[in-house]
């Protein structure tokens, strides 16, 4: 469906050569052109268009607000009224033409456009909603609501339109009472969003408590929001109460920090606060936690507590400095009275060295010990990107783990330094065919790497990977979980999320990436004779871990012909006689 500045041009859906065309002439000039006509003309501008129904409707809906702009007699208000009152005669078109027409006009009054004949207006558009209550015309109920708030429709104006008589001689309580009716049959029929936006339109106030139960009890929660917002602060200090009698704290948290209920309801919102702090300490998401906060002391000293306990100890110290916490100035005495966590230490896994890389030569002296190993764990890290839309950070390390010793390499530095030889000594690594690398959702880091240093052939393509979740069909708590089922004890995960362009890195940064590297070899040398149960009991078998091995992982982004696929296919094929002598040494 296209418009240009003569035609609005209407495909058939046969496509047919020549178009259906429909003269703009017919739709903007609306002075003597029917609500019916007009009507039809959107019917079919819809009905012979070719795009999809979303794109044809955004189309008819700004044709729609230029043409209340053409002077449609007998007002652009009581003519968008008039087409309501015929909608229902276009059946299956009529919700959505309502909700077009209705949106067109109220931008047509947005933008300072006045509502001409305003009486007669208001006089039609309630007997068109006395029309719907009672049956005699068929609109949804969400049309209904928008009918009342585009023509702002009042008790006074149903009043005048119920007795057709002169509107200051009456005092409105039929009409009330004629729509307090209607709300209870949709009460009875449990729509409550509707019933709540009419209390709410016409400044019902009468409904008690029991209403808010009612709506709770159906779980129409949005409704029981907006109505007790309606009501005012004793109804929403009860809707509180009840969400958290039902244990739904951040139903009850939202409503408590929209409506500005701190100061009546202090422990539920400092308990959900404290809660999602604790999930944000759990994932490692430290620095997030603290821009929550900053600017509450109590909540602050909460998180320097669950640092504590984490044995993030200088997270600790950070915090205690920059918010002048004198409460914990003496960390270590405090720390001793928290209960820890046991976690695994780089000790307990025979490493005897952890080398950190970040000059030329020993680059090349840790590739010449890598290339001796047969298998090797490799991770990475990056510091976290919070803001949202923006891209994610370099990888800043590498973590590349035999049985006894860890590499750390600085890929910043040495990427700046010479990328060149960075290349060249991890494509001798990464591309090895002898060299199993070991990882853990390691097409997290794949995908991280090739977007971080794209110019380099070596993070392109990988040879003989082993990603370790793939052994385990259902992996719990992440790499630290499995090390604990495997191993007998968990990793302590709280640094995940520091900054790991910092230099240098802290201790505790430094044993942390060594570990996430150097467990995976410890991880894999008990897969190898571990055994699992089947599902029969007592029942063992070992886990199969040699058909997990990918020989050749593609990493570029050049799209390949369906040809060149079936030969890579192939290819791989024909490889895995070697692949099977190569991993048979590893058992």
């Amino acid at each position: 469906m296209g418009v240009d500045e003569n035609f609005l041009y209407l495909h058939n859906q046969d496509k047919a050569r020549h178009p259906l065309a429909v003269s703009r002439h017919a739709l903007c000039d609306l002075s003597n052109v029917s609500p019916v006509v007009f009507l039809y003309l959107l019917k079919e501008c819809y009905v012979y268009g070719t795009c999809k129904a979303t794109a044809k409707f955004r189309v008819l809906q700004q044709q729609a607000y230029g043409f209340l702009y053409n002077d449609p007699q007998p007002g652009a208000a009581i003519f968008v009224a008039q087409c309501l009152y015929v909608l229902p005669i276009f059946e299956s078109h009529c919700e959505g033409f309502s909700h077009l027409i209705i949106s067109a006009l109220r931008h047509f009054l947005k933008v300072g456009n006045g509502m001409n004949g305003i009486y007669k207006t208001k006089l039609l558009a309630a007997k068109l909603f006395l029309a719907i209550v009672d049956g005699t015309l068929y609109h949804e109920e969400r049309v209904l609501v928008k009918i009342l708030e585009v023509f702002d429709v009042s008790l006074s104006n149903i009043e005048k339109a119920m007795y057709d008589a002169d509107e200051k001689g009456h005092t409105c309580q039929t009409a009330k009472v004629l729509v307090e009716q209607y709300i209870s049959r949709l009460v009875d029929s449990q729509s409550y969003m509707t019933a709540v936006s009419l209390l709410e339109h016409f400044s019902i106030r009468e409904s008690g408590e029991s209403f808010l139960l009612k709506m709770l009890e159906s779980k129409e929660y949005r409704a029981a929001e907006k109505w007790a917002t309606f009501m005012g602060r004793p109804i929403l200090c009860t809707l509180v109460r009840e969400y958290v009698n039902r244990k739904l704290q951040k139903h009850a948290f939202d409503v408590i920090r929209q409506n500005n209920l701190r100061e009546e309801f202090p422990e539920i919102y400092r308990q959900y606060k404290e809660s999602k702090l604790k999930k944000l300490a759990e994932k490692g998401c430290w620095d997030v936690a603290e821009a929550r906060i900053y600017d509450d002391r109590q909540l602050l000293e909460y998180l320097v507590y669950l640092a504590m306990e984490a044995g993030y100890t200088e997270k600790v110290e950070e915090l205690c400095e920059r918010y002048s916490l004198e409460g914990f100035i003496n960390v270590k005495e405090l720390e001793e009275s928290i209960p820890t966590h046991r976690y695994l230490q780089l000790d307990e896994l025979s490493i005897k060295e952890v080398v950190w890389v970040d000059e030329m030569n020993s680059l090349l002296d840790a590739t010449c010990d890598i290339e001796e190993c047969k298998v090797v764990g490799v991770d990475c890290e990056w510091k976290p990107n919070y803001e949202k839309g923006s891209s994610p950070n370099k990888v800043s390390i590498m973590q590349i783990a035999s049985d006894n010793k860890v590499y750390i390499l600085d890929l910043i530095k040495l990427y700046g330094d010479s990328p060149d030889v960075l290349d060249y000594c991890l494509t001798r690594i990464l591309h090895s065919p002898r060299v199993l690398k070991l990882g853990y959702n390691f097409q997290c880091d794949v995908k991280q790497l090739a977007l971080s240093y794209g110019q380099l052939q070596c993070f392109k393509h990988y040879d003989m990977l082993l990603d370790i979740q793939n052994v385990f069909k259902e992996p719990r708590g992440g790499l630290s979980g499995l090390a604990k089922k495997i191993l007998g004890t968990g990793l302590n995960k709280t640094r995940r999320n520091s900054n790991w362009e910092q230099r240098p890195l802290t201790q505790f940064q430094l044993e942390y990436a060594a570990l996430d590297a150097a467990v995976l070899v410890h991880i894999f040398c008990h897969v190898r004779g571990y055994t699992q149960p089947t599902g029969d009991q007592d029942v063992h078998s070992k886990i199969e871990w040699k058909s997990h091995i990918a020989s050749h992982i593609d990493n570029s982004n050049s799209k390949i012909s369906k040809k060149e696929a079936k030969r890579r296919n192939a290819k791989a094929k024909t490889d895995k006689a070697p692949q099977s002598i190569e991993t048979k040494e590893l058992t």
